[in-house]
């Protein structure tokens, strides 16, 4: 089936891109903990057990990340001020800089590539793709 296929190299890849935008972040940074540092560099201080529920990961292994983020210089823990025995989890200003650097890099490489699209087709594209996940999504 060719969506099938298409999908597959869509998700070879996604999963390429990720890899590079990881190590262009930090050369020791894993594609896992960049999703989740990306994540953290968009929408703020957060716990780790929210982060284990966003990503369906258990609260060891973001645990693991969090001490290779932390390690990495990319995150720091701070003391939650709604529960002083909380702690949360942030993405560091300078893994902010450098998580903008890589996503304007590659917003810059996208318009290249899909130059000779217009904005008419971009959209459509996007609600196409946004009804087919959301039907997959579909409990």
């Amino acid at each position: 089936m060719r969506l099938e296929q298409e999908v597959g190299v869509m998700i070879r890849r996604v999963k390429r891109v990720i890899g590079e935008r990881a190590h262009a972040v930090h050369p020791d940074l894993q594609p896992a903990s960049y999703l989740m540092l990306a994540y953290l560099g968009q929408h703020g201080p957060m716990r780790a057990s929210v982060a284990a529920e966003m990503f369906n990961i258990d609260k060891g292994a973001i645990s693991r990340q969090v001490a290779h983020l932390v390690d990495l210089g990319l995150v720091e823990r701070t003391q939650d001020p709604d529960d002083g025995r909380a702690s949360l989890i942030s993405a560091t200003a300078s893994a902010v800089e450098r998580l903008t650097a890589v996503a304007e890099h590659r917003r810059r490489w996208l318009d290249e590539r899909l130059g000779d699209w217009d904005a008419e087709e971009l959209e459509d594209f996007a609600r196409v793709l946004g009804r087919y996940n959301e039907a997959l999504n579909r409990s």
